[in-house]
């Protein structure tokens, strides 16, 4: 039942195929993983060719991903939960397709099209993932990619409605500030962690195997509180699988662009992921190589990271080999279905050293000025564009996208899955298009 597409579908008698393998190859061979190369990761495409894009880190994800499955079945072969790990290639699907529904300019391109559709059915990234994968790609008649149920069920990272997950006291507005712009609030702007309420069917179809009690407890969420949207509670095994590898590249291999690009000092380091938030690791480093480290662990490695590019990737690859060698098993004994039942986790000597990893990225990284600079102006193109193409779509949207929005009786959604599927350099163009004072071209491509 966990095999199952939505659409009947069956692969020729001398395919050698399994249903992760058909998965995989949907998800690396469709548009919307190509236009990862286009996104930003934490830099905006143009600074440079060289550091990650989200197609890049898709794809770590996705070895990381697998390296940790493949690590649960060799340190725990005899635990009921190791049955019940994914193949290597449908983990590997989920990995690829976390992030596909992740549109321009990142987070500040989430929260304008969260304020484009504020009455709508807003808008959420990870949401979007979702309704790409199955409806809006091209393998099927109305299924999208027509993934299996189980490779859906790894991607359904927050399975929670849309309208239920919403804090109504935190609708997307403009600024009440008394600046001449039109500035979006952000705070109120920024979307629950959710999948969007057009995709209720297909939650629905996914999560069609489960009894009333699991289903019950899996899309149960945290109370409302102040200033904060309802947060999911659970998530499945291989979602638990795919989302600790996220956290282990965003917190490894981000950390590993920002040091390259000098984003952060030796001291930015030192003061959000001191010496104890780093201690196991550096006791591990100690046992393993006792001829290489004397009595200041830390600072040597904070040498390795900061010296040159050889050093620094040997320490990425030790802290990525850190984490994924730690990987162990937790049971959720309230649910019956395996695959809710049993999660993929770090031991607690672990989080201390990537829950300071993250911050770090996060705190000194993506909310630098020259960061947040970028975010703002992309935020504002998005809005720029979404807003102009609404407002004569017969005669501005591209026309597969002109079909789709007059079969859909004029529903904004069409839109903005338009607008959410732009590469960066595909929303500039078009908003140099519409807004530029120089004349454009019949012949200038997206």
């Amino acid at each position: 039942m966990w095999l199952e597409r939505r659409e009947p579908w069956q692969g020729h008698s001398e395919d050698a195929r399994g249903a992760g393998d058909v998965d995989y190859a949907r998800v690396i061979h469709s548009a919307s993983f190509r236009r990862l190369q286009g996104k930003t990761q934490i830099l905006n495409l143009g600074d440079s060719d060289f550091y990650r894009t989200r197609l890049t880190h898709s794809l770590e994800v996705a070895q990381i991903a697998g390296g940790l499955a493949r690590q649960l079945a060799q340190s725990f072969p005899d635990h009921p939960a190791t049955a019940h790990l994914p193949d290597r290639s449908m983990i590997q699907a989920i990995g690829c397709s976390h992030d596909l529904g992740h549109p321009p300019f990142g987070h500040g391109g989430e929260v304008a099209l969260n304020y484009c559709m504020h009455g709508a059915g807003g808008f959420e990234g990870n949401g979007q993932s979702l309704r790409i994968l199955s409806r809006l790609e091209s393998f099927s008649k109305s299924s999208g990619a027509n993934l299996t149920r189980r490779s859906l069920l790894g991607l359904l990272k927050y399975p929670v409605p849309y309208a239920r997950a919403q804090n109504s006291a935190l609708r997307p507005k403009l600024s009440d500030s008394p600046a001449t712009l039109n500035l979006i609030d952000t705070a109120a702007s920024t979307p629950p962690k959710c999948y969007l309420d057009s995709e209720q069917d297909v939650v629905d179809w996914v999560l069609a195997p489960l009894s009333a009690d699991d289903r019950s407890r899996f899309c149960e969420t945290s109370d409302l509180e102040q200033g904060e949207h309802r947060k999911s509670l659970h998530k499945s095994f291989d979602c638990s699988i795919m989302d600790l590898a996220d956290d282990i590249a965003y917190g490894v291999h981000d950390l590993e662009d920002a040091i390259a690009l000098s984003l952060l000092t030796r001291e930015d380091f030192i003061k959000n992921a001191p010496e104890e938030d780093c201690g196991d690791f550096l006791s591990m480093l100690k046992e393993k190589y006792p001829k290489q480290f004397d009595n200041d662990v830390y600072g040597q490695m904070l040498d390795g990271l900061f010296g040159d590019r050889n050093t620094r990737k040997r320490f990425i690859s030790r802290f990525v080999n850190y984490f994924i060698t730690s990987v162990e098993y937790t049971e959720m004994p309230q649910f019956d279905e395996p695959l809710l039942r049993y999660r993929a986790s770090l031991p607690n000597s672990r989080r201390p050293m990537l829950r300071a990893l993250k911050k770090l990225v996060f705190k000194v990284v993506i909310k630098s000025p020259t960061v947040q600079q970028l975010e703002f102006k992309g935020q504002q193109m998005v809005v720029s564009v979404f807003e102009a193409l609404c407002s004569d779509p017969e005669r501005l949207l591209p026309r597969e996208h002109q079909d789709r929005f007059t079969a859909s009786a004029g529903d904004l959604r069409i839109v903005c899955d338009y607008v959410a599927s732009m590469t960066d350099s595909a929303l500039l163009k078009t908003y140099e298009r519409l807004f530029a004072p120089r004349m454009g071209s019949v012949f200038d491509r997206l």
